[in-house]
């Protein structure tokens, strides 16, 4: 008889549901997809019921393959995703789709946060700037715009807080979620009175706080079956989705850094206090360790912009890996090695989806400059990972002025390019570090909560045991100087087409 966490990430795309024993095994995992809804330029929707599917069917599937019995799974635990709006009544029923993460309706009401509370004093007591992404400019917009639903709203809830009111019939939340709200005072962990007050918003709108590790409740009787858990398990409220990456990369004490690069990247760490940027370039979340904080910079266009230049740029790539039966990332990384570091002073800006964290800018626009009849598709490519590695170079610079980095761990699908992690170590001049589980950090980090909150695992340090560092790549000095030049210059080259993205942006709104 084994002993088991269940831990649910309940993601953009999907749920992906994992078993994890007591000493960190990944045992098995199974997906489910949902489909996302899009009614109107910038409106992007979920609908709860089908976050409800995926919760039951992945967890069965998972428990049937496995034949591990459901008396063996000590708890559930859960990741989410973050800043999202879900309105219901008193009974917890939907009283529309959510409002996720990726949705831009609401830049009007952002806008009007930004007029009663001051940019600067939003961003003071958040540790985020006020944006349209964040929670309570959604929930301003559906006052405004949908006022019988604001009337009518019990609570707001985010995707993993709505699956643990059907799991326990109690409307909770945790730290790491209500700090993608634009609602909480970061550094009290409260909901702020001054930012409700000022938006006149219903104070019993939003859900009770928890530490991350708190046991919301139990698997209720009527619902055990549906689900396919035993009535009775415990219910961990767990985290949002980066906060459950951090513990999931191991990083779980003040001064160690993670990378996820994916389709997006971002770079974070764990301190004991927020960092506020003078330019609010990066934000906090409240890590799910509830005495630490996690500095963040999001880019929007990392894994995207690799994918662009394979589906458009390496044809030749694509069709030979189709006749070896490999990868083409494969082809295109060795062919990247054909280029000198620097790509003979081509420069790509990453911005093919606007940016956020460093610049923050939706007008920004990708670029090559200084192409040359010289340079070879060998060039291209390189310069392409290099540009969105001194991106995140911006990021990292603005936390090591405050805290000391030595090293970054690196998670997510892009780790597996050891090109990659070269250019990432040679341009920031840091020793990059690879651990174990590189896709299932998130779901490792939610287990991991799960296991401290019902006191199976003394402290969240156990994570650097489950997720051992397997490799390191070391920067190679050699390359400090052409990088630390090639970096200016990329910075400089930003700033001078500001102007030129805005001109560009003026036709495209024209041409809507």
């Amino acid at each position: 008889m084994g002993r088991y966490i269940l831990a649910h990430d309940l993601g953009t795309s999907g749920n992906k549901a994992t078993l994890y024993d007591v000493n960190g095994k990944l045992c098995s995992s199974s997906f489910y997809g949902y489909e996302t809804y899009y009614p109107k330029t910038n409106w992007v929707e979920q609908d709860p019921h089908d976050w409800w599917k995926a919760v039951c069917v992945s967890t069965q599937d998972l428990i049937n393959r496995t034949g591990i019995s459901h008396k063996d799974i000590l708890c559930v635990s859960f990741s989410g995703q973050m800043m999202g709006m879900l309105p219901v009544d008193q009974q917890g029923n939907p009283l529309r789709k959510m409002i996720i993460w990726a949705d831009m309706r609401s830049v009007k009401q952002a806008d009007y946060m930004e007029q009663v509370l001051g940019a600067k004093k939003g961003y003071t007591i958040t540790g985020h700037r006020i944006s349209p992404s964040y929670s309570a400019a959604k929930l301003l917009w559906v006052r405004e715009n949908q006022p019988e639903i604001y009337k009518n709203t019990y609570k707001i809830l985010h995707a993993k807080d709505y699956i643990i009111y059907r799991l326990t019939k109690n409307f909770v939340t945790d730290y790491s979620d209500a700090s993608g709200m634009n609602l909480l005072d970061l550094e009290k962990r409260a909901w702020s009175d001054e930012i409700i007050d000022a938006l006149q918003i219903r104070k019993e709108m939003l859900p009770d706080l928890h530490p991350s590790t708190a046991v919301a409740g139990t698997v209720r009787r009527d619902v055990a079956t549906e689900v396919g858990l035993l009535a009775g398990t415990p219910v961990v409220i767990g985290g949002g989705d980066g906060s459950c990456a951090a513990v999931g990369a191991g990083v779980v004490e003040t001064g160690s850094a993670y990378n996820v690069i994916g389709s997006s990247s971002w770079i974070a760490l764990a301190t004991k206090n927020p960092i506020y940027d003078p330019q609010m370039r990066t934000f906090n979340w409240v890590h799910l360790d509830k005495d630490l904080l996690s500095p963040c910079g999001t880019m929007q266009s990392a894994g995207y912009s690799y994918s662009w230049l394979k589906n458009n740029l390496c044809g030749l790539e694509v069709f030979l890996s189709k006749e070896k039966n490999i990868d083409p990332y494969e082809l295109i990384n060795d062919k990247i090695l054909l280029s000198q570091p620097g790509a003979g002073n081509l420069i790509f800006l990453p911005y093919l989806l606007g940016e956020r964290s460093p610049r923050w800018n939706p007008d920004a626009k990708g670029a090559f400059v200084g192409l040359k009849i010289v340079h070879t598709n060998a060039d291209i490519y390189r310069s392409v990972l290099e540009g969105i590695t001194y991106n995140l170079k911006v990021i990292l610079d603005i936390f090591d002025k405050v805290v000391s980095i030595k090293d970054v761990i690196v998670i997510g699908g892009g780790a597996r390019s050891k090109v990659w992690l070269q250019i990432l170590a040679d341009i920031w001049q840091k020793p990059v570090q690879v651990p174990e589980f590189l896709e299932e950090a998130t779901s490792l980090g939610a287990a991991v909560c799960g296991g401290v909150g019902i006191g199976e695992f003394t402290d969240f340090k156990v994570a650097k045991q489950f997720n051992k560092i397997v490799a390191e790549v070391k920067p190679r000095k050699e390359y400090s100087e052409i990088y630390q030049k090639l970096y200016q210059i990329f910075n400089q080259t930003y700033e001078r087409l500001v102007p030129v993205y805005k001109a560009l942006s003026e036709i495209d709104r024209a041409t809507l």
